[in-house]
């Protein structure tokens, strides 16, 4: 799709999928903005990234910088205005097929070089004022930099692909917990590298976040170690890059973990999350805090009802933290002396913030929009205002999408006292003497929220084949403070239900949608909840379920996150009434609405076994002829707990409406073998 055209036709779902995607943004020098966008190759089979250049004053179009097959990542601009990025792009200037990702360097004029390369790969995570990268990489057990090529061509030529566990975790979402040790290295301006944590082993850095003081004397980073009953604590620790030395900073302990290590421009103060550990009565609540790095008392920022998902510093010594707030979301500008918070951005969901000079830019996007890139005017003068309500100077870039198939509408109503919101999608023509069907659909986490455009789960596709949308936050939702995120917990589906119940039944009396005609979807906790439902009541004519909890007792043993769902959940001896009450399995006799099942094999948060376990359950049980059985299962063979493979998401896509068409509307049954 040529960069500046707008995209408007959602009935066609392969064109849909080949939208190019803003999935990053960075500000540089002199006023230079930089966006990762990511667009579908020819087949389909991947979605790959490139580097555009914004214009900061929105006038102009963007400009595509790389255009290699194995795609950019990460921008990141050093302090001398080249541009850094991740790829693994083959090195003209090198003897060796290019295999994992190098950093590069692309200067304002020129073209892009190699910084450094080393057999794991690097992930870019910070640069210093002189130049200095901080970055991680992988290197296998007893190896060092030097030797690690050698030990991995070993391995490789002896085929070996045993994992030797020593204790939890063995997986995380859709790879392999290996044998991998991951370092932190620092990377001189002339490609030089410095190995920060030479004996660490397989478990603190895994997965780690990690910030580097702008000159260059500290770094900060999360620090995992393996507990006693299969459990994981991640402190905060600093290291000296002089000496080496590293010291637990905030150390965790039975109650707190912490994360998202974030320094300041002036090395004063560092900004963390801490997170309180999940119990029976108590779900994991996230708290922002400030910490002087050279002690003192630490400053608690009160953000309200915002759940924060990001946070950077600014040049002039602020925090500028994005998060979700009331099924929409908000940016704020945090004093660190005394935790003072202003509003200078609202009505939309923002990610990605970067700060350079005093230019702001992130990504924003709402339910009507995917993420469009956006100037944030003066974020030290909004501050200093106290005004909010600015959305910000959206920047010319590829992924343009307008006239949407219908409209959105934010609904509410009252349960018990609470109100509880939703989106609702209605497609244009919808009216009393044509209502349209209606879908429910249900989101996941639990702790989530329907505020922000959605590429895998986009409402629109199915608007655009004459559906009405219910996006509801019921309890546990993001965006409602402490409070909403433990209404309902510990994963309470009938609490849920009730909720989205109600607000389902008030649109339901709107003369414009068909209250005879109705769906219910969901994926992850909303898989779990379509798996619940289905067994509780059989108001729906369709229900799909993708990568869904269905036997409690088994996936919670499975599950990558055994160690959180066992501690709050306990063992089905000891907590016999929950799991009897809520682990769906229990009611499979119950379901007589047709159940599409969709999953992927790849997926370890939620293991293909539960999927494959309610299919065996759903097919056994059924009374009638093997041809006359409504249910349905797509397996999904090399996708993980999202359906990420533009062909992929086509077929999956096309085959959930095609399934809701045929029993919600009477459409045609979908074939046999899928023809698409």
């Amino acid at each position: 799709m040529p960069a500046a055209t707008s995209f408007d036709d959602f009935t066609d779902i392969e064109a849909f999928l080949r939208i190019p995607r803003v999935t990053a943004v960075a500000a540089g020098p002199t006023g230079r903005v930089v966006a990762q966008v990511a667009e579908s190759d020819e087949h389909g089979s991947k979605l790959c990234s490139a580097l555009w250049e914004l214009d900061p004053t929105g006038q102009e179009p963007a400009r595509r910088l790389t255009f290699s097959a194995k795609g950019e990542s990460n921008p990141l601009f050093a302090p001398d205005g080249s541009l850094l990025f991740t790829s693994a792009r083959p090195d003209p200037q090198g003897e060796d097929e290019q295999e994992t990702s190098a950093i590069w360097r692309l200067p304002t004029t020129g073209e892009a070089s190699v910084v450094a390369t080393t057999p794991g790969g690097l992930d870019l995570l910070a640069v210093a004022d002189d130049g200095t990268i901080l970055a991680t990489t992988t290197v296998l057990p007893g190896a060092t930099l030097d030797t690690d090529a050698e030990a991995r061509k070993a391995r490789k030529d002896a085929k070996r692909t045993t994992i030797w566990h020593t204790g939890m975790p063995v997986r995380f979402w859709d790879h392999e917990v290996d044998d991998l040790c991951t370092h932190l290295v620092l990377i001189a301006p002339d490609g030089d590298l410095h190995d920060l944590t030479p004996a660490v082993g397989t478990v603190p850095l895994r997965n780690a976040s990690a910030d580097l003081a702008p000159d260059g004397s500290a770094v900060a980073s999360t620090w995992t170690e393996r507990v006693r009953g299969g459990e994981t604590r991640t402190s905060i620790a600093l290291i000296d890059v002089a000496t080496g030395e590293r010291r637990l900073f905030l150390p965790a302990d039975q109650d707190t973990q912490y994360g998202g290590p974030a320094l300041s421009r002036d090395g004063r103060y560092l900004a963390v999350t801490r997170y309180t550990i999940a119990t029976p009565t108590d779900t994991t609540y996230p708290f922002l805090e400030i910490h002087p790095v050279a002690g003192g008392p630490k400053v608690a920022v009160d953000v309200g009802d915002l759940t924060v998902t990001g946070y950077t510093w600014t040049e002039a010594g602020t925090l500028l933290v994005t998060g979700d707030l009331h099924s929409s979301g908000a940016v704020l500008v945090v004093d660190p002396d005394d935790g003072q918070v202003v509003t200078i951005a609202d009505g939309g969901v923002y990610a990605s913030l970067s700060a350079c000079g005093d230019q702001v830019v992130a990504l924003r996007s709402d339910v009507a929009t995917p993420a469009r890139p956006v100037l944030l005017a003066g974020g030290e003068g909004a501050a200093a205002s106290g005004t909010g309500g600015n959305q910000g100077l959206e920047l010319p870039a590829p992924g343009l999408v307008s006239d949407l198939p219908g409209t959105l509408e934010w609904v509410s109503a009252d349960v018990d006292g609470i109100q509880v919101g939703g989106w609702l999608c209605v497609p244009h023509g919808a009216s009393a003497d044509e209502p349209a069907p209606v879908m429910l659909w249900v989101h996941g986490g639990p702790h989530g929220s329907y505020n922000a455009w959605s590429w895998r789960w986009c409402p629109w596709l199915a608007v655009a084949r004459g559906y009405a949308v219910l996006l509801p936050d019921p309890a546990m939702s993001t965006g409602y403070g402490h409070t909403g995120l433990n209404r309902g917990w510990p994963r309470r589906p009938d609490v849920v239900y009730r909720e989205c119940e109600v607000l389902f039944d008030q649109v339901l009396t709107r003369a414009e949608l068909d209250e005879r005609r109705t769906a219910m979807l969901g994926a992850s906790f909303g898989g779990f909840m379509a798996n619940w439902i289905a067994g509780h009541t059989d108001r729906f004519d369709a229900i799909v379920t993708h990568a869904g909890l269905w036997a409690l007792d088994q996936q919670h043993r499975t599950t990558d996150a055994a160690a959180g769902k066992m501690r709050v959940h306990g063992h089905e001896e000891t907590n016999a009434d929950w799991y009897r009450a809520f682990s769906p399995h229990h009611a499979a006799a119950n379901i007589t609405t047709p159940v599409l099942i969709t999953h992927g094999n790849r997926d370890y948060r939620v293991p293909i076994s539960e999927a494959l376990r309610m299919w065996w359950d759903l097919v056994s049980a059924w009374d009638g002829e093997p041809e006359t059985m409504p249910h349905r299962f797509l397996q999904l063979t090399d996708e993980n707990h999202w359906v990420l493979t533009p062909a992929n998401a086509l077929t999956w896509n096309t085959t959930v409406l095609a399934f809701c068409d045929q029993h919600v509307r009477g459409g045609e049954p979908v074939p046999e073998t899928l023809p698409w």
